[in-house]
């Protein structure tokens, strides 16, 4: 290509993001600079975290500059090189932006990756990727679930969900996933093998918490919550004793101008529960280690991932915001380029 095409921020969303708040502009294809190499971006990985990064407020990672592409997980080949350390046609993986071409730093974020070992490059940004390790990392490191536990996961169809599902399945756990829709809950029974299923929409509180202690008498000893508002208020209604919670995301407060929050935290006291902030981040040391067991768990049929890709950098917008309508049907990629 002789165009590096971007898709920027343009203005911070206020609520749901709409298409103004963005555009896409083309540029000249950036040169790799001394000790730095230019990656031709093939897969990008569409996020919720990505929502939070527009805003203007603190978080762990900076806000999106104004003006400048909107940041994403990105595999993608070695385009041109100015350090020994990548070579042209390394396939590669790393902390990018939306756009066509990303200027890389040795040293930096970036990794090589054997694209040999998986079925599609994509891989890299679901299974093998944060998105699959942050489910691996977050249920082994960080709740430590037993056998015979109940794990109760909260956008359970999602992504991360239907892979600490499956995860906590083989660790032996009685899984319990909420989801959006009796589609989405069937898949979580005949798709991923969750033992039980719950759809949420149009119930409150109340209900919801009723039905959850339905399929959990006992309480759930380990909760993964990807979702906040209502949702995690019924849960922390239904702690067994001891209870661990893994907070990984809030995605239905992610749009909300004005924050929610938990309103039965009571519960984390009365059960003497426990709750653990959780980033990815954290982790990357280790992602060759977890995306092996990851990949050999693949192999072996007892694991599955499933990928939403959607197609064309001039289509981030539609493809972005369904994350947010519930549309996509696994992990969501968006598709820029076949390679070099």
């Amino acid at each position: 290509m002789t165009v590096n095409r971007r898709f920027l921020l343009a203005r911070r969303p206020h609520g749901t993001p709409v298409p103004e708040d963005f555009s896409l502009v083309e540029e000249a294809v950036p040169l790799a600079p001394e000790g730095g190499f230019v990656v031709r971006n093939c897969y990008a990985s569409l996020d919720p975290a990505q929502r939070g990064w527009m805003d203007d407020a603190p978080s762990y990672m900076p806000p999106i500059p104004l003006g400048d592409p909107v940041r994403a997980s990105t595999i993608g080949v070695v385009a041109a090189s100015n350090t020994p350390d990548f070579a042209v046609g390394d396939w590669v993986m790393g902390l990018n932006a939306l756009e066509d071409y990303s200027v890389n730093v040795a040293g930096g974020f970036t990794m090589k990756v054997d694209t040999g070992l998986v079925d599609s490059p994509s891989r890299f940004l679901s299974a093998m990727g944060a998105v699959g390790l942050t489910a691996y990392f977050g249920l082994i490191d960080v709740a430590k679930p037993k056998p015979g536990e109940t794990l109760l996961v909260s956008g359970a169809a999602g992504a991360v969900g239907s892979a600490v599902g499956q995860i906590g399945k083989i660790l032996g756990c009685r899984v319990i996933g909420i989801a959006g829709g009796p589609d989405k809950c069937r898949r979580l029974i005949d798709d991923y093998g969750f033992d039980a299923a719950i759809d949420y929409k149009g119930k409150s509180v109340t209900q919801l918490a009723a039905e959850i202690r339905q399929a959990a008498p006992d309480g759930a000893d380990v909760i993964f919550e990807n979702v906040g508002g209502d949702v995690f208020d019924a849960e922390l209604l239904n702690l067994a004793k001891h209870a661990r919670i893994v907070l990984c995301g809030l995605i239905s407060e992610y749009n909300s101008p004005e924050k929610v929050g938990a309103r039965n935290l009571w519960s984390i006291l009365t059960q003497q529960a426990t709750l653990y902030g959780y980033l990815i981040m954290d982790y990357a040391p280790r992602f060759a280690e977890g995306g092996a067991i990851m990949a050999e768990w693949m192999a072996q049929g007892r694991l599955r991932i499933d990928e939403d890709v959607q197609t064309g950098l001039e289509n981030a917008y539609d493809a972005f915001m369904r994350l947010f309508t519930g549309a996509n049907t696994g992990k969501l990629v968006l598709k820029i380029a076949d390679g070099l």
